[in-house]
């Protein structure tokens, strides 16, 4: 295979969310010389973000969302090590949890798959997160955007007990707070005092990166 039929291999395998094949192809690659920044840049993200746009036009669903950010992170597996030898730049660390009260983390961890393939360091602090593990979290990693994620309205109250820890705790101006979930509104989030809300995976990158942009002033 040449590099071109590596790259090409990829993107389409990532796309059916073919893990074995990707990996093979990632692997394939590696084996040519190929750069890790090209594997992931010219085809592993290409492909994630054409899955996004899918979505978002209601020609994919979640199911498909989900085994092609699978596929992807067995390729992450493999690259991660790699590019943080070649010091790779970062987006931005994006530190995730799911609130107390609610275990779900499906939609997390597949933001936090697309976070990933878009560039982002991710730090997942699990489910079940009380306000104090939030602000031990941010106070450790000093990350640039917190998420929260809640899958049920009893717990998306969550959001704004977390928010006034983390003002009481003098780190509100150092960070960008987006929520999300199932029930999780454009409303809810504004009357929860977050800077941003995303309803899928796919917006939940395109807003993170837009939020940033306006912070750094890039």
């Amino acid at each position: 295979m040449t590099p071109d039929d590596v790259l090409k291999a990829l993107y389409e395998e990532t796309m059916v969310g073919n893990a074995p094949a990707v990996l093979e192809h990632t692997n394939t690659g590696l084996e040519l010389g190929m750069t890790p920044n090209s594997l992931l840049f010219d085809a592993l993200i290409p492909a994630l973000e054409e899955v996004g746009a899918r979505f978002e036009r209601g020609d994919f669903f979640v199911p498909e969302m989900l085994i092609s950010g699978k596929a992807m992170s067995g390729a992450l597996e493999v690259l991660r090590p790699l590019l943080a030898q070649t010091g790779a730049e970062s987006v931005g660390t994006f530190l995730m949890g799911t609130v107390k009260g609610d275990v779900h983390d499906i939609g997390k961890n597949l933001v936090n798959i697309m976070l990933e393939g878009a560039g982002f360091h991710v730090i997942d602090i699990g489910v079940q997160v009380p306000p104090e593990k939030f602000v031990e979290a941010i106070d450790e990693h000093k990350p640039d955007i917190v998420g929260m994620s809640a899958f049920l309205t009893t717990t998306m109250p969550m959001f704004k007990v977390n928010i006034n820890a983390i003002e009481k705790a003098g780190l509100r101006d150092d960070i960008i707070i987006m929520v999300g979930g199932a029930p999780v509104t454009q409303e809810y989030a504004d009357v929860s005092g977050a800077d941003g809300y995303a309803a899928d995976a796919a917006t939940a990158v395109r807003r993170a990166k837009e939020l940033l942009a306006v912070r750094t002033g890039a």
